[in-house]
């Protein structure tokens, strides 16, 4: 049985992830952080298997990075672990440093320690692409990172080509645009929207409010890039690849598509912070500007061109917006009113 050791377990992909790999008959180790608040709940229903097992761990913890993987030996390595939000990079941009950047340097240096057979999988960004070059991006496109995070994350992208081209490890760097689910956190825009106009809807919450709705993002399903980064490291040689969907929208677009599904019809109003979006039926405001969520240094278009994934990988994204809506929509409607205490 082959043996995986996962950080970031219990994030969105985490989870997905140690689920695909359980279907797939691996032994998967994950690491959970010893945190004041646990936030286990897109795992809890993986704790008791037999095939995973989580140990306290911390990417800021060399020796226990060390320990572990001279105990565990893993064949392979993702490291999903970080400080992933973007805004609050500019709140901790130190300790976005210490996790995303060395974090990943100490995980690399433990894994050619202990493990140098190993296959290593990166979780790179779109983000390094920020004020983008050109478009769509590829593997190809430079890079002009715009926030801490992004910052962080291009260190970790290029000791991971580093720690490849001169140990000869086998370590990979998947750059994955913007993927959302049902299990995307809440602070998060796609996932805001979903849950917040659920609220709205239901009586719980009187609008959204949202910074600039009009940046465009690369939008596909967590569940189906998890694929993707196993079929990395599956191939005979280690490898950087773009995953996307190849269609980019704006978060107004997502606002529109989301206030469709509860039956709403979205017109806008105003500009710059004084904008509003309006249901056209009953002239109920559901959208409201708050300049608090603007960013410092905007990105304001990431689209990935995924041709090398299709071509190399065999991966294709199969859900696009729409579908993408219905799902979280389905989900945080459900979510909602059981919080409310809504019986249906």
């Amino acid at each position: 049985m082959k043996r995986a050791f996962v950080t970031g377990t219990t994030g969105q992909d985490g989870s997905y992830l140690v689920e695909l790999l359980i279907e797939k008959g691996y032994e998967v180790h994950g690491t959970i952080r010893r945190a004041s608040v646990f936030n286990t709940a897109r795992i809890d229903h993986l704790m008791d298997h037999p095939q995973v097992k989580l140990h306290h761990s911390d990417l800021t913890d060399s020796s226990n990075l060390n320990k572990l993987l001279a105990t565990i030996k893993p064949d392979e390595i993702y490291n999903l672990g970080a400080q992933s939000h973007v805004a609050v990079s500019f709140e901790v941009p130190e300790y976005t440093a210490q996790v995303d950047a060395t974090g990943t340097l100490r995980l690399l240096d433990a894994m050619h320690s202990f493990c140098p057979e190993a296959r290593f999988y990166q979780a790179s960004t779109s983000e390094m692409y920020g004020k983008v070059r050109e478009v769509p991006q590829s593997e190809t496109t430079p890079f002009y990172p715009r926030s801490p995070y992004a910052v962080a994350k291009l260190y970790a992208y290029w000791i991971t080509k580093n720690f490849r081209e001169s140990y000869d490890l086998y370590a990979c760097n998947g750059i994955l645009f913007n993927h959302e689910s049902e299990r995307r956190g809440r602070t998060f825009v796609t996932r805001k929207i979903t849950t917040n106009l659920a609220q709205v809807h239901l009586g719980l919450r009187d609008t959204v409010r949202l910074g600039n709705i009009d940046a465009k993002r690369d939008w596909g399903y967590a569940k189906e890039y998890v694929e993707a980064m196993w079929l990395m490291l599956q191939q005979d040689e280690p490898d950087d690849f773009v995953i996307a969907t190849g269609e980019m929208h704006s978060v107004r677009d997502f606002c529109e598509r989301s206030a469709s599904w509860l039956g709403y019809n979205l017109v806008w109003e105003g500009e710059g912070v004084t904008e509003i979006g309006r249901d056209e039926t009953t002239g109920k405001v559901l959208i409201e500007i708050d300049e608090r969520y603007f960013r410092p240094a905007e990105v304001e278009e990431l689209l990935g061109d995924p041709s090398k994934a299709e071509r190399e990988l065999g991966w294709k994204a199969k859900v696009g917006l729409d579908e993408l809506v219905d799902i979280m929509m389905e989900s945080d409607m459900r979510v909602v009113k059981k919080e409310a205490g809504i019986v249906e």
